[in-house]
């Protein structure tokens, strides 16, 4: 089988490039191209290794570690945790390309390479811009902790709802929403303030509670009202719909 070095280097430094480029935009790194072209040059070269007659776990440890060194190359090492971030999408990011180019390859017997190059950007800019709407998802889901007037509190799974921009007029507070049964041996409701919402079809009036405070993610919100609907039901683990405001926040 003949082998064209300079071909097998190209291919391998434009797939490093394209990797790495992908790694820094879903990751948001600030790296300067000229340390991503360092770490593409090195990744190309460190594959002439496969070459080497070895043994095949010694081989695989020797790949191992040139991703780690053309990582520290792009990225440097600022903690451990970033660190690996960094490997973890970049053999995530590899997968998922190579996983396709070898589905186009099974598909299509004659894929040259010089079509596998020109669809590899377009593969790993569909990943980037899926990862987006995934982390953007996960974003408007959160832990909520409810502390009412008398000091009990309630733990909730929140989503931010983006159509739910109800505010108290009078008091200024914003307002979450959650169902009557979610206060079920943890407040009795007695004598709710009632508050004037506009829906889509009408006007009417929503029985609010004044609480203590709301925390989301360890910080803590005092300017909100906790509606009681009875058209909210939840859905996939989720019993309170937060405030559009805390995007804002």
């Amino acid at each position: 089988m003949t082998i064209y070095l300079d071909l097998l280097f190209i291919l391998n430094f434009i797939y490093d490039l394209l990797l790495l480029l992908t790694v820094s935009v879903t990751l948001k790194r600030n790296t300067k191209f000229k340390r991503i072209l360092l770490g593409s040059f090195f990744g190309a070269i460190s594959t002439f290794i496969i070459l080497i007659p070895i043994n095949k776990y010694i081989l695989l440890i020797l790949k191992i570690l040139s991703s780690v060194i053309m990582l520290i190359i792009t990225y440097s090492f600022k903690n451990v945790k970033y660190f690996f971030n960094n490997l973890l999408y970049l053999y995530m990011t590899s997968v998922i390309l190579a996983g396709f180019l070898y589905f186009l390859k099974l598909e299509f017997n004659n894929l040259s390479y010089l079509i596998s190059l020109s669809i590899a950007p377009l593969i790993l800019y569909l990943y980037i811009n899926e990862q987006k709407k995934l982390k953007e998802i996960v974003n408007y889901y959160k832990k909520v902790i409810v502390t009412f007037k008398n000091n009990k509190t309630l733990s909730l799974n929140g989503f931010i709802d983006s159509g739910n921009k109800l505010k108290d007029p009078i008091t200024g507070k914003y307002i979450i929403l959650i169902n009557k049964k979610t206060l079920k041996g943890i407040y009795n409701i007695r004598s709710p303030m009632y508050v004037p919402i506009k829906t889509i079809n009408k006007k009417s009036l929503l029985p609010c509670i004044s609480i203590k405070n709301i925390i989301i993610n360890d910080k803590t919100y005092n300017n909100y009202l906790l509606g009681i609907s009875d058209t909210f039901n939840g859905f996939d683990n989720i019993n309170c719909l937060l405030n559009y405001h805390l995007l804002e926040d």
